[in-house]
């Protein structure tokens, strides 16, 4: 099976790159000039067609210093990382299916709490990921082992402790083997994790507690998540350069091998800490990098601050589930004080130079590798 996979994946790769629309960016170029994106009416989740729902994804959730001290001032002197997340909630909690991505791992309450280069971060910040309205987080990064094998453990601990569902890594090898698999308006969908690689931690994980990203075993990944019953199935990659919007070809070759099996039907990239752009192949979406969704940099640098909220809808067709309408809602981490992530679409609490300054660069990078069809509110 997984030698047909492949045989399908190479062909499908030379259909969907020969037929892909727009101009494609090779590292290093520049990101051609900003195509403006089409501006439509706030969805009402009510309005949606039968037959179909919604799911959110949004970008790194990196927990530096300066947040976990935010959250004490927050908190009166505990910690509450709630009104951080609190300008995307309302976007966060009426889709249907909602996923974070914690690249960080979680400690127990007594800390002690790092930040770069081996992040260790308060566990509140998931009682705030769960306030906010996610129901999932993946957890596959580069950060995953910054404990060690430990340390990974108390992350998935602290992610059960609020109920939310969680892959990339495991506790135990039956863990590991089992999909992740959450039913969304009757549906079954199917979530994958992977990682380009990890930082050197405490300890060596042994291979099972952790993914790293390769065609044969994303699909791998995906077919068991078929297997399990899945209907729909969502790879997230953490992959790419730091600070560069550009997709690089590997990126771009690994997204198109995987979107053409049938077993995946969209990716979303993480790492780069910066948005990328969105591509079509065929009816498939990926989403190459949707940079930081919180952050605090020590040097930031405007890019850094910037990030996305993914939004597909998948309806039900003859040839089964596809994304039938896709969007992107441009996001900023307001430095303040106080320190506060912000929907660039709806508030107009930002400086508005600097709201602009952030919504022209990341449409601009968003679209332009001219994806059909997308659109941002």
């Amino acid at each position: 099976m997984a030698l047909v996979r492949r045989m399908l994946g190479l062909c499908g790769v030379a259909l969907l790159v020969s037929g892909c629309a727009g101009t494609a960016v090779q590292p290093g170029e520049p990101v051609p000039p900003f195509h403006p994106a089409t501006v439509t009416p706030q969805e009402n989740p009510a309005a949606r067609p039968p037959g179909s729902f919604t799911v959110v994804a949004t970008g790194d959730v990196l927990i530096h210093p300066a947040l976990t001290e935010q959250a004490e001032e927050d908190g009166g002197g505990a910690r509450d990382f709630t009104p951080l997340f609190a300008g995307i909630k309302p976007v966060i909690e009426a889709a249907d299916l909602a996923i974070c991505h914690m690249e960080v791992p979680l400690a127990t309450e007594d800390g002690p709490f790092e930040g770069y280069p081996l992040f260790h971060a308060p566990p509140e910040v998931a009682q705030a990921v769960a306030a906010t309205g996610y129901d999932t987080c993946t957890t596959a990064s580069n950060h995953t082992f910054d404990h060690g094998a430990e340390g990974a453990a108390t992350t998935l601990d602290v992610l059960d402790s609020v109920d939310i569902g969680h892959t990339g890594s495991a506790r135990t090898e039956q863990e590991a083997d089992t999909p992740l698999i959450t039913e969304v308006n009757g549906v079954k969908v199917g979530q994958l994790s992977f990682t380009f690689a990890y930082n050197q931690g405490t300890e060596e994980p042994e291979p099972w507690m952790g993914n790293e990203i390769s065609v044969d075993g994303v699909l791998d990944a995906a077919w068991d998540a078929r297997s399990a019953g899945a209907e729909v199935v969502i790879a997230s990659l953490h992959w790419g350069i730091e600070d560069q919007h550009e997709p690089t070809a590997d990126q771009r070759e690994t997204a198109a091998a995987i979107l053409a099996d049938p077993a995946v039907d969209l990716i979303i990239g993480h790492h780069a800490h910066v948005v990328q752009p969105f591509e079509k192949f065929g009816d498939k979406w990926v989403a190459y990098g949707l940079g930081n969704s919180v952050a605090k940099h020590a040097e930031p640098r405007g890019t850094t601050e910037e990030g996305l909220i993914a939004r597909f809808r998948f309806t039900k067709s003859d040839v089964g589930w596809r994304v039938d309408k896709a969007e992107y809602v441009p996001t900023l981490v307001d430095l303040g004080p106080p320190i506060r992530l912000k929907d660039l679409t709806t508030d107009d609490s930002v400086d508005a130079g600097r709201r602009q300054e952030a919504l022209d660069r990341t449409d601009g990078v968003v679209m332009s590798l001219d994806p059909p069809g997308l659109t941002r509110p």
